[in-house]
């Protein structure tokens, strides 16, 4: 796990090395092992290390091959380098036993096709010297970030923005405006957007080549056209328990790999106790395993996670938190995240982090098993719903007006759901945040930018045909949530404390079977996770396999009337604040009047304009910026 950043210009490169070293320096909590740069006429690439695998100076980086024709940086792991050796040995004399070195072999032997050979998380940059061609690569489910800039025959790329943001020598950077739009849509901004005006991030499963014609931005891999598979309905349950269970622990195994001390995050949760089952499994002698708890007992899954370990025969660390450790995690939470972030999980995913590191560097997470396997409860709701969304218009208005006048928020709420035209527009409606609050946003960029909800229907186009509400649901989870939400969430909490995150749920082979999977597996009555529940009860008793699920998060809205009251109204009344961001200031107050009073729970959307003003307090103040940044909209 490292951070990289490079600059390509066809022209020759003509950054300043102080202010390159500069902007690498930014990236020095996600590699604080080792650092190097390299250089030719049209390229300057950065690497910041955190060692991992092949810890002596063979696997230092950037890396040349042995012929000085190409020169790599890579961020993440190929979980199957060793396996690919075999076949490059050959052609390749091996100096270490780094995958980064697998990596770069790999791509001399096969081309932008060593993306169909290899298994792993990636963001990673190869420069070719005799094509003076520049390839970049994401890993299919977008479990590493990447961000990049072009302009002018002048292309530069960074494991996060902030460094970008450095490099542009205009000092113009502003919001975009459609991201923003999005952002207070949805709670985070997915790709290929990004908050900056100017900056992009590279879309999951795709690669770019760039050479002095241009950028030319390609999908390698997709799941979207794998469709269920009717024949695994004929198969006997126990058959279909033990192939799951196989290629979990395959995943598992797989993310094994490490020259380091390595652990894993443990909630108490399906996913995070399968993840620490399989690893007692396939044999991990003694794994550590790390929960956060809260004092708050509604929230708090410690003691779960506590008879799980218990039961499994794992070393369990935890650790339990207050508002006031909520509150101490701000300064960092604000530096490291580079856009505008609405998940209030990140702060115990932040605090996990931060206790796992001082035990290991490496951690497993659960992180995508929701998505692939049906675990939340909006799926089983979509199926229910999606039958209003074929109602004549006449017959929906009624449904609407009678929702609309009962005394229930859940009703208001539902006739908000009422109005999708579709199964895709129903999904968008209750994933977001935005609901049926009035738009805060300028209405002038709300004219003039099209809603989320265009974005998922150009993904919705290319999925399998006749798939259920719940299905199409679950893939635009897995292709928008999942790395722009909940990864990145994992990747910048993790990275903040220089510790590896690795999720076998985002195993390609996986992520695959699971699609083929039918959703009678997956869900079943009220039932979610189906299947994936089955395989936990062959390491668990029942008892502690079948509990509802309260997932990774933290009582913003009980905190916000509590201890973070004063906190939010100093921000949200304040003028010069909030002058600097295109939102209704009246809006915005009346819904945090309603939040405090407990007229209504308008907390997500509070809170999304609570980061976003933390985020325009960060430029305001921010020690390293160099130039300052406008904070105008484009």
């Amino acid at each position: 796990m490292c951070g990289i950043i490079g600059v390509f210009d066809s022209a020759g490169v003509r950054v300043p090395r102080v202010t390159f070293l500069s902007a690498l320096s930014l990236l020095r909590q996600r590699g604080p092992d080792d650092s190097g740069t390299w250089s030719d006429n049209n390229i300057i690439l950065g690497h910041r290390r955190l060692a991992i695998v092949d810890l002596s100076p063979s696997g230092h980086q950037p890396m040349e091959s042995p012929d000085g024709r190409y020169a790599i940086v890579f961020n993440g792991e190929i979980y199957n380098h060793a396996d690919l050796r075999p076949e490059l040995s050959a052609s390749h004399h091996w100096r270490g036993t780094s995958d980064t070195e697998t990596l770069l072999a790999a791509y001399r032997r096969w081309g932008v096709h060593c993306l169909d050979r290899i298994n792993g998380m990636f963001a990673f940059a190869i420069w070719d010297r005799h094509e003076r061609t520049l390839f970049v690569a994401r890993d299919r489910m977008g479990v590493k970030p990447l961000y990049y800039f072009e302009s002018n025959g002048r292309f530069g790329f960074a494991s996060r923005p902030a460094p970008l943001m450095r490099l542009l020598s205009d000092g113009t950077l502003g919001i975009d405006p459609e991201a923003l739009r999005v952002y207070f849509e949805l709670g985070y901004i997915p790709a290929p957007l990004s908050f900056h005006r100017g900056i992009r991030k590279l879309s999951a499963a795709h690669y770019l080549l760039i050479n002095a014609a241009g950028v030319r931005n390609v999908r390698y891999w997709d799941f979207r056209p794998i469709g269920p598979d009717p024949s695994m309905s004929a198969r006997p349950e126990a058959e279909l328990v033990e192939e799951l269970d196989s290629l979990i622990r395959s995943a598992v195994k797989d993310r094994l790999m490490s020259d380091v001390p390595l652990g894993a995050f443990l909630s108490g949760g399906i996913d995070s106790s399968l993840v620490v089952a399989a690893m007692k499994a396939v044999g991990v002698v003694d794994p550590k395993a790390f929960t956060i708890g809260f004092h708050e007992k509604a929230y708090d899954e410690s003691s779960a996670a506590r008879e799980v370990a218990k039961h499994l025969g794992v070393d369990h660390i935890d650790e339990t938190l207050d508002v006031d450790s909520l509150l101490g995690l701000m300064p960092e939470y604000v530096e490291q995240f580079d856009e505008p972030f609405a998940d209030s999980s990140a702060f115990p995913t932040m605090a996990v982090a931060r206790l796992a590191r001082k035990h290991v560097t490496v951690s497993l997470s659960g992180d995508g098993a929701d998505e692939i396997f049906g675990g939340y409860h909006y799926f089983g709701l979509m199926n229910n719903l999606s039958r209003i969304t074929r109602l004549r218009p006449k017959t929906k208005k009624l449904v609407r007006a009678l929702l609309t006048v009962m005394p229930f928020h859940r009703a208001k709420l539902l006739a908000g759901a009422v109005n999708a035209s579709d199964v895709v527009s129903l999904f968008h409606y209750l994933r977001g945040v935005g609901k049926d609050y009035p738009a805060i946003v300028d209405q002038d960029i709300m004219r003039s930018t099209p809603s989320s909800d265009t974005w998922f229907e150009q993904y919705a186009a290319s999925f399998a045909v006749d798939l259920t509400a719940a299905e199409t649901g679950m893939r635009l989870d897995a292709g928008f949530t999942l790395p722009d939400f909940f990864l990145q969430k994992v990747d910048v909490a993790t990275m903040a404390f220089s510790l590896e995150a690795r999720c076998p749920f985002t195993d390609y082979r996986l992520v695959e079977w699971a699609m083929r999977l039918p959703v009678s597996h997956k869900i079943r009555g009220r039932e979610t996770k189906y299947l994936l529940k089955k395989v936990l009860c062959k390491y668990l008793p029942s008892p502690l396999v079948y509990r509802p699920k309260r997932g990774f998060s933290v009582p913003i809205a009980q905190w916000l009337r509590g201890p973070l009251r004063e906190w939010a109204r100093e921000r949200i009344y304040d003028d010069r604040l909030m002058s600097q961001v295109p939102l209704n200031k009246d809006l915005v107050r009346e819904l945090l009047h309603q939040q405090l009073t407990g007229k209504r729970e308008s907390h997500p959307l509070i809170w999304s304009v609570l980061m976003l003003l933390c985020f325009v307090q960060r430029h305001q103040a921010s020690a390293l910026q160099t130039r300052p940044v406008d904070l105008e909209v484009a």
